[in-house]
């Protein structure tokens, strides 16, 4: 037995005496709670998605310093992190750990499984093994999921909006994304309606999405689809310069890549998400089992058009979308 394994049983094993219920509210208690992304820390957690969740712990009459203690771990992209930063977490004490990313889940899976775990945002919790079902998760994990496996066929037609004459559209994936599989299989689904063949590019590296745009263009691509991912997270700026230096009109399921150059992404609001998260922490503290609590669907999915890059690719955007958009970036 290694020893992380040997330092996660014995840190970990105190947990498995009480049950979840010995969460419930204590007067006095400062709760600490750990908060373990894949991405890097942003410059600013007040203007970041990060950020809603402290304030929706804020609306729920939990104070920083008073009784609250908010433990914030960042892999920085490098999943091979992850394990450690949970060991750091276990060894705090937390009493719960809320997750950003499928890889960062995972690892809170495998290493916490006795402390209750809120997933921030996840497309695929029930294929990606975190939950029995949504309606009745069953084990220690509950949350949020961005139904992003149910988008394929808007990503595709929003394309084909902007560029209605294309037969052949990229979806750069990330192969070790447990939810992009399915992601793919239901663009190539509406691509086969449409009669557009789908080119998957795939990019774990940094320097695989050089590689993966000179097959793009290799392959004349005419436009390229990029599904919610915490890698693609870290490089949206290299990947909004690369569509840009190619011409090629993009689209991507995170609201930060028309923010920071990219032509458009259509998605849940992660902001609001991460706010949500609050109360699933703030039920458990008080006594809810994660098992009983339905994972949480998005409602709404929001539009943003980079109207400046628009101009840039020199491509028109049609009426139907501007009327769509939640928000045009001129």
């Amino acid at each position: 037995m290694n020893n992380r394994r040997k330092m996660v049983i014995a840190l970990g094993a105190s947990a498995f005496v009480a049950p979840f219920g010995s969460f419930a509210q204590q007067q006095g208690k400062v709760w600490r709670v750990g908060f373990l992304a894949t991405r890097s820390r942003p410059i600013s957690l007040d203007s970041d998605a990060f950020g809603a969740f402290p304030r929706g712990m804020r609306e729920l009459g939990y104070v920083e310093g008073k009784n609250l203690k908010i433990e914030w771990r960042f892999a920085d992209g490098n999943v091979e992190r992850l394990p450690d930063l949970v060991i750091e977490l276990l060894r705090l004490n937390v009493d719960i750990i809320v997750t950003q990313g499928v890889p960062a889940t995972r690892a809170a899976q495998k290493m916490a499984a006795a402390i209750p775990i809120v997933m921030g945002t996840i497309p695929d919790p029930v294929g990606s093994g975190f939950v029995a079902s949504l309606a009745r998760p069953g084990a220690n994990i509950t949350g949020l999921s961005n139904q992003t496996g149910d988008l394929g066929p808007k990503y595709l037609e929003m394309v084909l909006s902007i560029v209605p004459k294309m037969f052949r559209a990229a979806v750069l994936v990330n192969p070790d994304n447990a939810s992009h599989p399915a992601m793919l299989k239901s663009i190539e689904a509406a691509a086969h309606k449409a009669n557009v063949k789908i080119l998957p590019v795939d990019a774990r590296a940094s320097q695989d999405i050089d590689k993966a745009f000179a097959t793009m263009i290799r392959e004349r691509v005419g436009a390229v689809i990029m599904p919610l991912d915490s890698f693609f997270f870290q490089h949206l700026p290299q990947i909004a310069e690369l569509a840009i230096k190619y011409r090629l009109p993009s689209l991507s399921g995170n609201p930060n890549y028309p923010e920071g150059g990219g032509l458009m992404s259509y998605g849940s609001n992660i902001t609001e998400q991460y706010r949500r998260t609050a109360t699933y922490v703030d039920k458990i503290l008080k006594g809810a089992k994660p098992g009983d609590l339905p994972v949480e669907q998005p409602t709404k999915f929001e539009l943003i058009i980079n109207g400046k890059t628009a101009k840039i690719l020199g491509l028109k955007i049609p009426q139907s979308l501007l009327v769509m958009a939640d928000k045009v970036i001129e």
